[in-house]
């Protein structure tokens, strides 16, 4: 076994003792490397295995942190990401990144129940759990049925309430369809994974009235978030 084996099963061993909650910033590097008395090379080689195996993970210019388990995110037809991931006992946060009105393309027309090139609202961004990134997404609203809404979005920065500012206080998930993918270099850039990590990607359809509101694409970390179904009697 080589010395950085040893420090990474060491460092595996405090974890599993709750030496190191989920969520603990692991001491400075230098700090590690005087603790074991090695190099930060050999250190580095110990904390990149564990973050290979989900154990830990890197925030850019904070340090290294250990993980969380999966969060487990249920499905259902009024799906809330700050409500569900409060549920969980855990922080939620949404950086909202872009809102844009263009013309739809023929899958979220289609969606929306519109034609081909109708002008919709976008909202892209990322999702986090405890201040980590666990989701890319990008939710596709009709423009002329809710003129307002992208403004309302760039303002209060909340999907939920920029939709009850329009008039839209409640609408549900009618259908949600999950897939395999895996991260291509941009998503893994935002998700602070590699590219090639796996992902789960979501495609959902709400409504309103009986009609379509909004379409969402969510690209999910897969080993941080387990979906889960609702059971049926």
């Amino acid at each position: 076994m080589t010395l950085w084996q040893s420090i990474a099963d060491l460092l595996r061993a405090e974890i599993a003792r709750g030496l190191w909650p989920p969520g603990t910033r692991l001491p400075a590097e230098a700090d590690l490397a005087a603790r074991f008395g090695v190099n930060r090379h050999t250190l580095r080689n110990a904390t990149r295995a564990l973050a290979d195996e989900g154990l830990l993970y890197s925030r850019q210019g904070a340090g290294v942190f250990v993980a969380a388990s999966p969060v487990d995110y249920p499905l259902g037809d009024r799906v809330r990401f700050h409500r569900n991931i409060e549920l969980a006992g855990k922080v939620p946060g949404r950086a909202l990144d872009a809102v844009m009105t263009r013309p739809s393309d023929a899958a979220e027309a289609l969606a929306l129940g519109l034609a081909t090139g109708e002008r919709v609202h976008v909202a892209e961004g990322v999702s986090l759990v405890d201040f980590r990134p666990v989701a890319l997404f990008r939710t596709v609203f009709p423009a002329d049925a809710l003129p307002d809404l992208a403004r309302h979005l760039r303002d209060i920065q909340s999907i939920t309430a920029a939709l009850a500012a329009c008039g839209i206080a409640d609408y549900r998930r009618v259908s949600t369809r999950v897939t395999a993918r895996v991260a291509d270099a941009a998503q893994a850039a935002r998700l602070q994974i590699d590219a090639g990590d796996p992902l789960l990607r979501t495609e959902a359809i709400s409504e309103a009235g009986g009609r379509p509101v909004e379409r969402g694409l969510t690209w999910w970390v897969a080993e941080r978030v387990t979906l889960t179904l609702p059971h049926v009697s």
